[in-house]
This record gives C-alpha cells, sequence and structure tokens, in this order.
C-alpha cells in the first residue's frame, strides 16, 4: 500500500472506530475499561486528532468484533444474522436502550433508540459535538431535544436533522412513558438525499416545499 493511502485509510479509520463503537452500544468508558486505553485517547482517535497504533487498532477490532480490513475500508461487512440483532442491544447508565440497524462500520449507519420514562422531571439533557451529520425521527413519545441555546420538544413523526458539531444532547421529557426515535448518523457529514419528487401542479421553488 502506497504511502498516501496509508495515510488516508488512517484518516478514515477514526470514524469507523465511532461507528464500530455505536454499533455494539458501547461507550468510551466502557470500552476504555474493556481494554486500558483511555477514554480520552479512544475520543482523539474517533475524531481524527490522533492517529492510532496499530496494537491500539488490534486491541478495538478484537473488542468490536471487526476485521481489520472492515476498519480500513477495504471490505464490507457480512448482514448480521436475524436472531443476533435482539442480542446487540446495548444498554447505558441510564438504561437507554441502543439497537443497531446498520452492520457496515463506514459511511451512514442508523440505530434505533429507546429512552425509559423518568421517576422526576429530566434535567437539560447533556451535551456534546462531534463531527458528523445526524437526522433524528420520533417514533413514540416526546423527545427533549437540545440543540446548542434552542430546545425543543419532539413528538410522534417530528424529524430534526442537525451538524453534529453543534453542541446536542436529548432526554425523556415527560413521564408517562418512554421514548422511540431513529438516528441516521453520517460520521463523516454524510446526508440523506430526498428523491420524491414534487407533488403533480407544483413547480419546483413554489408553495411551502424546499425543492
Amino acid at each position: 500500500m502506497a504511502g498516501d493511502d496509508v495515510a488516508d485509510s488512517l484518516a478514515a479509520m477514526g470514524p469507523r472506530l465511532r461507528a464500530a463503537r455505536e454499533h455494539r452500544g458501547a461507550t468510551l468508558t466502557g470500552v476504555g475499561r474493556a481494554t486500558g486505553i483511555a477514554p480520552s485517547t479512544l475520543s482523539r482517535i474517533e475524531t481524527g486528532r490522533r492517529k492510532p497504533t496499530l496494537e491500539v487498532v488490534l486491541q478495538l477490532a478484537k473488542e468490536y468484533g471487526v476485521s481489520l480490513d472492515e476498519l480500513a475500508g477495504t471490505a464490507p461487512v457480512s448482514a448480521p444474522a436475524p436472531e443476533s440483532r435482539a442480542s446487540a442491544v446495548g444498554r447505558f447508565g441510564d438504561e437507554k436502550a441502543v439497537l443497531p440497524l446498520t452492520r457496515y462500520v463506514g459511511g451512514l449507519h442508523a440505530h434505533k433508540h429507546v429512552l425509559p420514562a423518568g421517576q422526576e422531571p429530566p434535567a437539560r439533557p447533556r451535551q456534546v459535538s462531534h463531527d458528523g451529520w445526524e437526522w433524528l425521527c420520533v417514533l413514540y413519545g416526546r423527545l427533549w431535544l437540545a440543540l446548542g441555546d434552542q430546545d425543543l420538544v419532539l413528538s410522534s413523526g417530528d424529524v430534526a436533522e442537525f451538524d453534529t458539531r453543534t453542541l446536542h444532547g436529548v432526554a425523556n421529557s415527560g413521564l408517562g412513558g418512554p421514548v422511540e426515535y431513529l438516528i441516521m448518523f453520517g460520521p463523516q457529514g454524510e446526508r440523506l438525499r430526498p428523491r420524491t419528487p414534487p407533488a403533480p401542479g407544483l413547480r419546483p421553488g413554489s408553495g411551502s416545499g424546499a425543492w
């Protein structure tokens, strides 16, 4: 592999490692405990601020259950067996459940999230920022999206799309039941591309549609 190819592969490794970790439903803290790699180091690798060593890549490939070819982007990931999908659900400290809907660790990927009902009114969601672009759709319940200085409450059918370099965080906004939502995430800024044609009689640029 030429030097430029190696550099390109290492540059793309961070987003693929992040996607592989999220596919497993794992946190930086959890991976750090399992591998002995500091969460801050993992974060810098995932955001491209630090190039991973071969030793680190081997450790993470084993932890995430992916091959080096998959992390290098030279081989597609095989589709998961139907019975393995339920076992792939990840759970976090706040009991949030994450179900990966895609297996490929590079490019656009999707997850379903479920946040349980709280026992008391929630505090404003903790916000994070990172490279990428996110599309979020609420399936059930009411979701509090803190996006920068804005506070939005999304209900079933509502969609939000944003640059993840903007500070953002979510929480269940109510006490009555769980909230379920889908996330499609492009770690390198990949976006959804609407292909629906305008309604009959509606010319591009007219009406309320964005065409």
